[in-house]
């Protein structure tokens, strides 16, 4: 025990030029904490489940994949990728023509 951690994570999806915005939808989706319990569950692994659940969700509903990022950081949410751990982004069809 003791190994416990807090995680935010937020969902974001790029709003032309001004930047980025939280992703559209319900909003347990777009933004929310997750606690893990070993140490080897880190900021990686949080990013794995919401990405895991972004697409799943995304095949059920038929939707194409988005572009997006997920932003994790230890504790409570910053403000942005500056201050996270983590920032994952998905770039569908990069390697398309």
């Amino acid at each position: 025990m003791g190994t416990e951690r807090a995680w935010a994570y937020r969902v974001e999806e790029p709003h032309g030029s001004a930047g980025w915005r939280p992703l559209g939808g319900h909003p347990h989706r777009r933004r929310g904490r997750i606690t893990t319990d070993t140490l080897r569950q880190g900021a990686e692994y949080v990013a794995a489940l919401v990405v895991t659940d972004l697409v799943t969700e995304w095949k059920v509903n038929g939707i194409c994949e988005q572009h997006v990022r997920v932003i994790v950081w230890a504790g409570e949410e910053g403000t942005g990728p500056d201050d996270a751990v983590l920032t994952v982004e998905i770039q569908p069809h990069v390697d398309t023509e």
